[in-house]
């Protein structure tokens, strides 16, 4: 009976010692199934990768903003001349030359005086300025032209001025009396005594023909 008493125990203990293994166990399986969670840490700094992945970004932003540099280049616009707002038609004036002297000398320089009028009846831009005028001397049939005053002294002076119905402006122009040539070329003689026409034009409008002479120098 007292060796059965004794087997018991001993029986007893060791199941005692192997349950009591099994909490260390227990603990150990806890911790390995925690031990997953420490690299948690790890993917949030990995998601927070794109955020300094973002600079990058800026070069393209910058890219993008080189197209930008053109835009300043509709700037030089502003060097080019801009069209005469509500000009005024050439078949909308009025122009009329006229000399200071019916008869000239050889040797003078006659003077002519172009005037422009607005024969319209609104108010309009007009370019009168030198670049816009001519006088031409030619033969007393007009077959043939001796002087215009755009071959040698072709003035570019632009003079933009509003007209109003009826309103006039007059310019002088200063012949030196001998022919001239497209480009000035020589040689430029002085004309003979006789009689000549001068018409006067601005833009594509001409004046009617005016006639003067020129005669020689009195004889000393």
């Amino acid at each position: 009976m007292a060796a059965a008493v004794v087997i018991a125990l001993i029986v007893w203990a060791g199941s005692s010692s192997d349950d009591a293994g099994d909490p260390g166990n227990a603990a150990a399986t806890l911790s390995t199934s925690i031990a997953p969670k420490a690299p948690a840490p790890a993917d949030s700094s990995t998601s927070a990768a794109p955020s300094s992945e973002a600079p990058s970004g800026g070069g393209d932003h910058g890219e993008g903003g080189d197209p930008s540099a053109p835009a300043s280049a509709p700037a030089p616009n502003g060097d080019v001349t801009a069209p005469i707002e509500n000009p005024c038609s050439d078949q909308s004036l009025s122009v009329v030359l006229y000399t200071d002297k019916p008869t000239y000398t050889q040797g003078d320089q006659p003077v002519f005086t172009i005037v422009t009028t607005n024969g319209s009846l609104a108010a309009c831009n007009r370019d009168v300025g030198k670049n816009s005028q001519n006088v031409i001397v030619r033969s007393l049939d007009g077959a043939r032209t001796l002087w215009s005053a755009q071959d040698c002294a072709p003035d570019k002076a632009v003079n933009v001025q509003l007209l109003a119905p009826g309103q006039q402006v007059s310019d002088d122009t200063t012949w030196s009396g001998t022919t001239s040539n497209p480009g000035c070329k020589k040689p430029r003689v002085q004309i003979p005594a006789g009689a000549y026409q001068a018409v006067a034009k601005v833009g594509e409008k001409e004046s009617a023909p005016i006639t003067f002479n020129v005669v020689k120098p009195a004889q000393q």
